[in-house]
């Protein structure tokens, strides 16, 4: 619904999230498959945090990364999937104004801080390859939590300035939302007047939260790789690329889709293919890093058993 127009526009005061479909037994068949997805997510991330936090021999940096690596993705998937299950289920799709838009501030928020983040779990793999014994000296306790909180900050702040530009914009009608959550893209295409100057803004952030950060993980990767092939032992060269091939997966598995629904004009939007899209880069990602860093990780494994008091893994 909106309110009726006043002198100059009316303003919604509510909107109305389409989802996936409007059939009920599909609806159903859906929410089964997201339930299961979003605790797999949860369970998977929340366990990874536990066994970080309770094992000593994992209060490392890497590890400290890893956690906090997590707790964004838990954050992200928990902002939109539980509205998105009750949708699913219940007669009315509605979202208040007010709760779009705090649902578009801390999911982008997050969704920011992780593109930074990898950025710094990068630095960590080029210190940890480049420089072995250096390590603990360059990524000494007080750097690492500058570093998060600074990627925290950052994430915080654009994601303000993103969802303050678009939900200031007038909003006369319709309200519905070709989507299963309260997306900037969906929701400005929505305005009421032209946003080309909004969606330029956008793009500057977009250049600054994902091109930027991007280049500097690629820049990373060229000196590991340079460092890696100067290793003379097989054995050595694999160990070496094994502590990044889980990182470098992640980082695909989350910037392709991001960077394809943000990094393009208003005017390309696709409202049922950026909801597929969507998925990926926050639903699928929370589900699939923790089974990426858990499978190719024998700390991660050796922690699990000796919690599960199985021992150590003999691998």
């Amino acid at each position: 619904m909106w309110t009726p127009p006043g002198q100059n526009q009316s303003w919604v005061s509510e909107f109305i999230l389409l989802g996936f479909s409007g059939d009920p037994t599909f609806n159903r068949i859906l929410f089964i498959s997201f339930l299961l997805l979003y605790l797999s997510s949860v369970l998977g991330n929340g366990l990874i945090i536990a066994l970080i936090c309770l094992d000593i021999q994992l209060h490392t940096p890497m590890y400290f990364f890893l956690c906090i690596l997590s707790l964004l993705d838990m954050g992200c998937v928990t902002t939109t999937m539980p509205q998105m299950l009750v949708h699913l289920l219940a007669r009315s799709q509605t979202i208040s104004f007010a709760s779009c838009w705090l649902q578009m501030y801390v999911f982008g928020a997050l969704g920011l801080t992780e593109c930074i983040f990898f950025v710094v779990m990068a630095y960590d793999r080029y210190v940890a390859i480049c420089h072995p014994l250096h390590y603990t000296v360059v990524l000494s306790w007080g750097l690492c939590i500058r570093l998060a909180a600074g990627t925290w900050a950052c994430g915080f702040f654009f994601s303000l300035i993103h969802t303050f530009l678009t939900m200031r914009l007038p909003y006369c009608g319709p309200n519905v939302v070709n989507h299963y959550f309260c997306e900037g893209p969906s929701v400005r295409s929505l305005a009421c007047m032209d946003t080309h100057l909004i969606e330029m803004v956008d793009l500057v952030i977009s250049v600054f939260m994902v091109v930027a950060p991007l280049s500097l993980i690629l820049a990373s990767y060229i000196r590991i790789g340079q460092t890696i092939i100067k290793i003379k032992s097989t054995q050595g060269r694999c160990k070496a690329f094994s502590t990044c091939a889980s990182h470098v997966t992640v980082v695909t598995l989350f910037y392709a889709p991001a960077t394809y629904i943000y990094m393009r004009p208003n005017s390309s939007y696709s409202p049922e293919q950026d909801k597929q899209i969507s998925l990926f880069y926050n639903v699928f990602t929370a589900f699939l890093n923790p089974v990426v860093y858990s499978l190719r990780n024998k700390d991660i494994k050796g922690a699990f058993l000796k919690v599960m008091g199985w021992g150590r893994v003999p691998w």
